[in-house]
């Protein structure tokens, strides 16, 4: 053998060896957590290896968390609405929306039954059979990880949603009745008790969250297998994937399949980083990339719940947008982070407190705010009667505002409204708007200038306006004719400013738009 040959795969050798003294060295240097008051030493307590030097594997991690991970099994009548034409199994075509969520996400009816991805008579289970009076049983699985000694669970709604039983069984093979303590769907958690439960192995969720980059290992019951290991890595953070206004999730690579819902992510010593919840797949199958709730929002939400079955949130009653460019040259000021308020609601904290439309909220209890979706989900995680500072910018000056936050209302959920901007818009020629006094057009109110007509094609258009949008102001002045909205626009022009902003009215709420100016523009 020639020393080319020899090359590589000395080279190759080496390099494993060295890959494999740096696992060696993470997984010896972990240490215990901290226990959760009166309760047993957790389940991931105490992990140690015993790998020769130079070796890594997760067993040694396995062996310790994996007691506490469980399958959940949920049943669920639904009658007859859902039987499929031949009488036998469940018709895809008509089975519940809710239902139907499940199986686009990956716990409820997934891995045994007729809904399993195996087929109606697939080898994880047999078909589903009627009972009394008719109905139709369905039977789904899906994960979950105890967090106490006394058998709390943790899970995601989905996969309890709607459950007429549930039953947890360990990985000894014990199967244990349920009982549902809460559920919050806007987060996608549940709460689980096991009743008559001590003793019981458990993990920790995490204080602190993951790197981009950081191993991760994921234990779970996919197609209803059982307890299954995978491992991956963090592959990024703050994922908004349109779930709902609280989306935050950690995206990770490790291989994720329907069943693993509710199941544990765990970093290499032992606490719970996230829950799985959703996946990204034309298939159903694994494509590595699946999203888990972060530990400190499942910790936050599950407190809430073991204490009051329920969970109350936090409300400023402000309506919020995104910093634009646009928006922010309207405003004054260099940077885009934060959240615009758009209006504020009457009679609520925010009002209360002094927030004007126009705001921009950079701070929440000094921690920076990035964007309206950020200010969305850190004052959702906010307990009502918590009093929050918030560093405001009004006037292109910093100022600070106190705010008590009050009880979030069952029919509102705090949004955060997307501008409806081209950003590619340049100059104004014409607005392309017919106005009209609001005063003189039915049902437009008392307050504002009504739009009666749009140019298609015209920069106002681009904008999102819509006949019957009423434009409230231009800049910071009311407006209450058609002359008005040409003074603002020109005295916006002679300050020599890039954009003005117009606070629009419409039956979706109140929004800024900011329409940008250049020397050729007409009035």
């Amino acid at each position: 053998m020639t020393r080319s040959d020899k090359t590589p795969s000395v080279t190759k050798r080496r390099r494993q060896a060295l890959l494999a003294g740096v696992f060696g060295l993470a997984v010896a240097g972990m240490v215990a957590g901290e226990f959760l008051p009166g309760t047993a030493t957790p389940a991931y307590a105490q992990i140690t290896t015993s790998q020769p030097a130079g070796t890594f594997s997760f067993a040694d991690i396995v062996e310790k968390v994996s007691p506490a991970v469980v399958s959940v099994k949920v049943k669920k009548d639904v009658g007859d609405q859902v039987a499929s034409n031949d009488g036998e199994g469940l018709g895809s075509g008509n089975i519940p929306p809710q239902i139907e969520q499940f199986m686009k996400r990956f716990g409820f009816g997934e891995g045994r039954g007729p809904m399993g991805p195996m087929g109606p008579n697939g080898p994880m289970g047999p078909r589903g059979h009627r009972g009394p009076g008719g109905e139709r049983p369905v039977v789904g699985q899906g994960s979950g990880f105890i967090i106490s000694a006394d058998g709390y669970v943790v899970t995601n709604n989905h996969v309890v949603d709607g459950a007429d039983e549930v039953d947890v069984t360990t990985t000894d093979g014990k199967e244990h009745v349920a009982k549902v303590i809460g559920t919050d769907p806007r987060t996608d958690v549940a709460l689980l008790k096991i009743q008559d439960a001590k003793d019981l192995p458990w993990v920790k969720l995490a204080d602190s969250a993951p790197r981009v980059g950081d191993w991760v290992m994921a234990v779970g019951n996919p197609f209803g297998l059982g307890g299954t290991v995978t491992a991956g890595i963090v592959s990024a953070r703050g994922r908004d994937i349109g779930s709902g206004p609280y989306d935050d999730f950690i995206q990770i690579d490790a291989p994720i399949n329907r069943g693993n819902s509710g199941g544990p992510t765990f970093s290499l010593n032992g606490e719970v980083i996230g829950m799985n919840t959703a996946i990204v797949s034309p298939s159903g199958g694994n494509v590595g990339i699946a999203f888990a709730i972060p530990s400190e929002t499942v910790k936050t939400v599950v407190n809430q719940l073991r204490e009051n079955g329920s969970v109350a949130r936090g409300y400023i009653g402000v309506q919020i947008q995104p910093v634009t460019e646009d928006l922010a040259s309207g405003l004054g000021i260099k940077e885009t982070e934060g959240a615009l308020v758009a209006q504020v609601q009457p009679n609520t904290p925010g009002a209360k407190a002094g927030l004007k439309a126009g705001d921009v909220i950079v701070k929440l209890n000094n921690e920076p705010i990035k964007d309206a979706r950020e200010l969305t989900r850190k004052v959702g995680m906010l307990k009502p009667g918590t009093e929050v500072q918030l560093a405001v910018i009004r006037d292109a000056k910093p100022i600070t505002v106190a705010v008590k936050l009050d009880q979030l209302p069952n029919d509102q959920v705090a949004r955060a409204e997307q501008a409806d901007e081209d950003a590619g818009a340049k100059g104004l020629p014409r607005l392309g708007l017919q106005l009209a006094p609001a005063k003189g057009v039915d049902g437009a109110g008392s307050e504002g200038v009504v739009v009666t007509g749009v140019d298609p094609n015209g920069p106002a258009a681009a904008r999102g306006f819509r006949t019957g949008d009423v434009i409230l102001k231009v800049g910071d002045k009311a407006v209450s004719s058609p002359k008005d909205v040409r003074d603002g626009l020109a005295a916006a022009k002679a300050e020599n400013r890039k954009a003005v902003l117009m606070q629009v009215k419409n039956e979706q709420g109140v929004r800024f738009v900011a329409i940008t100016l250049d020397s050729k523009a007409k009035g």
